[in-house]
């Protein structure tokens, strides 16, 4: 629902963009908003046109439709080469951080309350676990089976390097498999039971600096867009930005966060910044803030309400509005079918073009005419949102 009333249109837009645990560089990101760009115009009957910024972490998009033209800039808040550095290691490393990770969640209770609120991606996080540790049974029952066909000093040497040929081979395959790389994401998150390690919470501070000036310089509308992790990471940079009462009035700033895996981080123990960041920006309303998610992404929280499922919700929550993508309806029936099962594509479809989109079109939300004030003003959450509260007791 679109406000009856709204805003003057926007005719400058500043997006920036804060992806996942994503150790690529920001040219895929813009890749795919001009493939997947490129498709939703067709579909919706609108022009867009993209083209690349100088020095490789954004692009410019030209929206028109209907007499509007818009000019919005794009910038990818760059954490990749932390990403980078938190998966150097190779295999030993992966399954250090597969013993390290599973301990915090047992230990702290964190796995079993997430899973009574969504299992979807709780199945998603033990996927890893369990690959790993299939990996590793598959390469000491070959290195075994060897050893006794061989026997002696001989045969165990040939089955140690067996094994570990099985398991330097698995680790090739993982571009394929994403065993290792989705246990370096969760071992990441919950290295420090939940409490930013000290070189993220400084790049997030330099996210906020950067979009407070963008706010000062004269845009109609400053958006932020988290998708996956980077939606907490979204979350906090804005609540930074809120508590310091950096926000302008005058220049209209949302967020939206996409595919969010809020509760992943905020129901471990130390989590406290994050808690504290997600209360400060549920009780607000200077910033609008949108959540979208479908229940037909695995790996996220669907239609959880990420302040209320984290233990913060005041009496006078305003934030944020929780709708759902609707996979099953916004995509074609031949569409959902070829996807339904891939589920790390699918966890990436928000970014992507819908054939039948509603009222959620990632491509008019961060390219045209309307603030995401003004296109969902009035809207309600869905009615069937979660509130359960994960958040360990205190």
């Amino acid at each position: 629902m679109t406000d009856p009333n709204p805003g003057p249109p926007v005719r400058r837009r500043k997006v920036f963009y804060l992806p996942g645990y994503d150790p690529f560089p920001p040219r895929r990101y813009r890749e795919l908003y001009r493939r997947e760009g490129a498709a939703q115009a067709r579909i919706s009957g609108y022009d867009l046109s993209l083209q690349g910024q100088p020095g490789g972490t954004g692009w410019t998009v030209q929206f028109a439709e209907d007499g509007a033209e818009v000019h919005s800039t794009v910038t990818v808040l760059v954490w990749s080469d932390l990403v980078q550095a938190s998966m150097q290691g190779g295999v030993t490393a992966s399954y250090l951080a597969l013993l390290r990770t599973a301990w915090i969640y047992l230990a702290s209770g964190a796995l079993w309350r997430l899973a009574r609120l969504r299992k979807g991606p709780v199945i998603a996080a033990l996927y890893p676990v369990v690959a790993l540790l299939g990996q590793l049974a598959v390469a000491l029952g070959l290195g075994l089976a060897l050893w006794g066909a061989i026997g002696g000093v001989f045969g165990g040497l040939s089955g140690l390097v067996l094994g570990l040929a099985v398991l330097q081979g698995a680790y090739r395959a993982d571009r394929w498999l994403y065993a290792h790389y989705l246990m370096r994401d969760y071992a990441y998150s919950a290295r420090d039971g939940g409490a930013y390690p000290a070189p993220l919470a400084a790049r997030l501070t330099e996210f906020a600096e950067t979009i407070a000036a963008a706010a000062e310089e004269g845009a109609d509308e400053v958006l932020v867009v988290g998708h996956s992790s980077g939606a907490y990471l979204a979350i906090s940079v804005l609540a930074e930005l809120s508590r310091q009462n950096r926000v302008a009035v005058t220049v209209p700033l949302g967020l939206l966060t996409l595919g969010q895996v809020v509760p992943m981080v905020s129901a471990l123990p130390r989590a406290d910044q994050l808690r504290a960041d997600l209360a400060e920006l549920g009780a607000q309303d200077r910033i609008f803030w949108l959540d979208v998610t479908a229940p037909g992404d695995g790996c996220a929280f669907a239609l959880c309400d990420p302040v209320a499922v984290s233990g913060v919700a005041g009496a006078d929550q305003r934030a944020p509005v929780v709708i759902s993508a609707r996979f099953t309806q916004t995509l074609a029936p031949e569409t959902w079918a070829r996807l339904r099962w891939r589920y790390f594509r699918l966890h990436f479809q928000y970014l992507c073009a819908f054939d039948r989109p509603g009222d959620y079109d990632y491509f008019r939300i961060t390219a045209g005419p309307l603030s995401l004030r003004d296109r969902f003003a009035g809207r309600a959450s869905s009615p069937s949102v979660l509130r359960r509260n994960v958040a360990p007791r205190p």
